[in-house]
């Protein structure tokens, strides 16, 4: 059974609850619901395509794809593989108060940080639920 719309659709309902976060300002939960939404999209993506992806990494799961689904992507979206990459350093930090120098993860981010979070993760969720249709 193919469960790819499940995936997406959660991928929608956390990108969701990312901007009520941003907005309540619990920016680092914000950051860090960006990362799991795109993680679901591109499960929804590898799923449709009857591959199994596991793991966290974005830039990895994107990697994995097969050269024509990565292509389509890439032409979707500008700067691609630099949102994977910013959207991963967040995975960590935003949680775990040891990734930091000091501090917890709500002290580290901010506004700006969400905002570029929900702009690339926006990005990329678009672009892979146009990939599906």
């Amino acid at each position: 059974m193919n469960r790819s719309a499940d995936w997406l659709h959660q991928a929608h309902a956390d990108l969701d609850q990312a901007l009520v976060s941003a907005k309540a300002g619990h920016h680092e939960w914000a950051c860090f619901g960006c990362h799991q939404s795109v993680e679901k999209a591109l499960k929804a993506l590898h799923l449709s395509l009857s591959q199994q992806v596991w793991g966290h990494g974005l830039g990895r799961s994107f990697r994995d794809l097969p050269p024509s689904a990565s292509a389509q992507l890439g032409k979707a979206v500008t700067d691609l593989e630099d949102r994977l990459r910013i959207l991963d350093a967040l995975y960590i930090p935003t949680r775990n108060p040891d990734s930091l120098s000091d501090g917890a993860p709500t002290d580290h981010f901010g506004r700006l940080q969400s905002d570029d979070a929900l702009r690339h993760a926006r990005a990329l969720v678009d672009a892979i639920r146009d990939a599906l249709a």
